[in-house]
């Protein structure tokens, strides 16, 4: 047993022979015995580490087994709470256990009297990976075209141990259940970021018992058919970058024609894509390189994700636009989570439960008309054409129906989870309620606002009373004029 816990249980034990009721507090779940405390890069050095075994196929329940690996965030004070937050990774292909020292931070308030639960889905982190990653770190590999990335899937493919159909989410929940039970967790409480917000809907829909309540922030739902609408969702937010730098004079009057200026640039690259030289923000390494459209959309997609590196997208455009596109690769790479995301996962449930109810005429549909266009969205399709898929069960993607207390989270500035998605599934949370932080992107939950509101939720139980007001508040950054910074004048007065 933990030598802390056993301190804690001590203490207990004396105080309750003084005072009579502290005795009577429920301890630990007797599960957490059979984990260690974390060593090497299993997790953080005052965590809890160990693992699950589980059956890759669970219906044959033969074959091939996994290891899911665990990290437990020990709650800290002796006011022990028996249902412990259980952090459910975006992506998809996220692991968990990688994200402890983030998770720690952001949920900080949630850990004074409750364990928080990491689980390496299977096919991420250290729950056989399903990664695809090239060995040389080269920028041929960052901007390689479909027939290159087809091949080194077809690769990945061959040197798996997995059957990849069996790396979908309503089987990973099941194998979060059966981890759920092996900590001895009569109930949890759920937090789900971007695709983690799918994956707790769908243990919610499946395990509905064994959720005290659920926090969706980004919410990325069943019926999304991702990529879709990620056109559509990121031109939202750059139109809102293009009004607020029209409405802040300093972004005006050094950018006046951005709007108009960026689809330009995409369209000169869609034409014939740029011949430069860069250099490799890791390496230092210079290379030259065929700068497409694709690449430029999906690097200021990346930039999107935060109001911060947002706030440079109107600098780096203008300096794209004369085919300078150094500064934007550098941003790229900065914000570059590769080293923890499993690609093969990511693919396994992106090609099984949202490509298959795509439809070659829908695409065309959902991006005509907006500033990315097919950009965001060829690429995964075209991934999907080679990515064995499995079988989900009929009516997967219709909404998730709860009467469990749901706090549902959304970034009005977010470019992949705007709030027209947390509004619609909301509707379907009979005790859930929707909000909207301003000046807010991808990850409520991540600002301080955010994160004192969840833990007011999880302290509550319930979604009434909770105070959100300071969602309200923020406002997105000045923007930068030059690397040093914006105007000075504009950083007191951000843009509302």
């Amino acid at each position: 047993m933990r030598a802390r816990r056993l301190r804690n249980a001590a203490a207990v034990l004396f105080a309750g022979l003084a005072l009579g009721a502290a005795a009577c507090r429920p301890g630990p779940p007797s599960g957490l015995d059979q984990l260690h405390l974390c060593t090497g890069d299993e997790g953080p050095a005052d965590a809890y580490c160990g693992s699950l075994t589980v059956f890759e196929n669970r219906q044959a329940r033969t074959g091939r087994r996994l290891s899911l690996a665990i990290v437990v965030l020990p709650a800290l004070s002796d006011d022990y709470r028996p249902d412990p937050l259980v952090f459910l990774a975006g992506g998809p292909g996220q692991g968990a256990a990688k994200m402890a020292p983030l998770v720690h931070t952001a949920f900080s308030r949630a850990q004074r009297n409750r364990d928080i639960v990491l689980v390496d889905q299977r096919g991420t982190g250290h729950s056989n990976p399903l990664n695809c990653r090239e060995d040389e770190d080269s920028l041929q590999t960052a901007f390689a075209d479909d027939a290159a990335i087809l091949t080194r899937l077809r690769d990945c493919l061959r040197g798996y141990d997995a059957d990849v159909r069996l790396y979908t989410t309503p089987i990973a929940m099941d194998d979060l259940d059966d981890v759920r039970a092996f900590l001895g967790y009569p109930r949890v409480n759920l937090y789900g970021g971007s695709y983690g917000t799918r994956a707790a809907l769908v243990y919610l829909r499946q395990h509905p018992d064994r959720v005290r309540s659920i926090v969706l922030d980004g919410v990325a739902p069943t019926d999304m058919r991702l990529p879709l609408f990620a056109a559509r969702d990121a031109s939202r937010a750059l139109d809102k970058l293009f009004d607020d730098c029209e409405r802040e004079a300093p972004c005006h009057a050094a950018y006046p024609s951005l709007r108009a200026d960026v689809v330009a640039l995409l369209t000169r690259l869609e034409r014939a894509p740029a011949r430069v030289t860069l250099t490799h923000p890791r390496t230092g390494r210079a290379e030259m390189v065929d700068v497409t459209a694709r690449a430029v959309a999906n690097a200021v997609l990346g930039a999107l994700y935060s109001p911060t590196t947002a706030s440079m997208i109107p600098m780096l455009l203008n300096r794209a636009a004369h085919d300078d596109f150094q500064a934007l690769l550098a941003l790229a790479f900065a914000d570059d989570q590769s080293e923890n995301m499993s690609v093969g996962m990511q693919l396994s449930v992106l090609c099984s439960e949202d490509a298959t109810r795509i439809a070659p005429g829908d695409v065309a549909q959902a991006t005509t008309a907006t500033v990315f266009g097919r950009h965001l969205v060829a690429g995964q399709l075209s991934a999907c054409s080679v990515w064995p898929r499995g079988d989900m069960a009929a009516g997967y993607a219709n909404p998730v129906e709860s009467d469990v207390p749901a706090l549902v989270l959304s970034g009005d500035l977010d470019p992949v989870t705007p709030p027209a998605w947390g509004e619609a599934v909301t509707r379907h949370l009979r005790r859930g309620r929707h909000f909207v932080a301003r000046g807010t992107g991808h990850g409520v939950a991540m600002t301080a606002c955010g994160a004192r509101v969840v833990a007011d939720f999880l302290e509550r139980g319930e979604v009434d009373g909770v105070d959100a007001r300071c969602l309200g508040d923020p406002t997105r950054p000045p923007f930068f004029l030059t690397p040093s910074g914006p105007d000075p004048s504009t950083r007191s007065a951000s843009v509302r």
